[in-house]
């Protein structure tokens, strides 16, 4: 490996590493060299994260933690950082999908998805758990990255911030906000030679996405949508993370970078 992409003697947190995106994002920072705290509300899944860190050689800290507590966010990042010494690199990737119309829609288009008004829990949900953790987690992590004057962030996004579709203004407000969230903290953190970037997956196979592309039709409308015309797999969220946390990409800050295969090259 090259050593710009090395991190050996890093130590990063991953929020939401039960599965998916976050659990690969941990993996492939391990196998980089990173010594990993891993997050999530089901321990199980987060120990069972843990346990596979811990067979690539790294060390490995299991945490149950609901990101979308304030106070659990505090308790999460003391415990992380007094099991590792410090953060170098965070992830934030919990999040969850939802939504509805906002309001009912005229009869003639109406059916089970779109006969409800938006629910205040809903909303309040998605972006509790989306947009309200990320900034509970880089307010968490921050001071003792800005005391070192070091620090690698990486935000976790999607092309829905961009990509309007009907029926998900919660989900897709809340990824829209992450993205002015990095932004912002990029301008307010550089000076203090920290790195704030986000990544904005586009289609992947996950626990998440599964209803969505097991819809009749949907995985291959997705696919007609991506100019490279596949999916690909997870491990090259965690190669991109990589990138991101390591050396190599000192001089990118405040960037959303698009993982879809090209997606947001037409929409956008």
């Amino acid at each position: 490996m090259l050593s710009d992409f090395n991190l050996e003697g890093k130590t990063a947190l991953v929020t939401g590493a039960s599965s998916g995106i976050g659990k690969e994002i941990a993996l492939v920072l391990a196998e980089a060299g990173a010594d990993v705290a891993v997050a999530a509300r089901r321990l199980d899944r987060i120990e069972e994260t843990a346990d596979e860190i811990r067979g690539l050689g790294r060390r490995a800290v299991p945490i149950q933690a609901d990101v979308s507590d304030s106070q659990q966010v505090d308790d999460m990042v003391s415990q992380a950082t007094e099991s590792l010494a410090r953060i170098d690199i965070l992830v934030n990737n919990a999040g969850i999908s939802g939504g509805g119309p906002l309001v009912p829609l005229p009869d003639g288009e109406a059916n089970s998805q779109t006969s409800r008004r938006l629910a205040d829990d809903t909303w309040h949900r998605v972006i509790d758990t989306n947009l309200s953790s990320c900034m509970y987690v880089n307010r968490a992590v921050a001071p003792q990255m800005l005391e070192r004057r070091s620090g690698k962030i990486i935000n976790i996004s999607s092309t829905s911030a961009i990509l309007a579709e009907p029926y998900g203004s919660a989900y897709q407000v809340s990824k829209a906000g992450m993205k002015m969230l990095t932004k912002t903290l990029a301008n307010e953190w550089g000076q203090f030679n920290i790195n704030v970037n986000a990544i904005g997956p586009g289609w992947f196979v996950t626990e998440m996405t599964d209803d969505g592309l097991n819809v009749p039709g949907k995985y291959q409308e997705a696919v007609s949508n991506i100019p490279l015309g596949r999916l690909t797999n997870l491990r090259d969220l965690g190669l991109l993370a990589v990138y991101l946390a390591s050396p190599a990409s000192d001089w990118m800050t405040g960037q959303i970078i698009y993982l879809d295969g090209g997606e947001t090259a037409i929409y956008n």
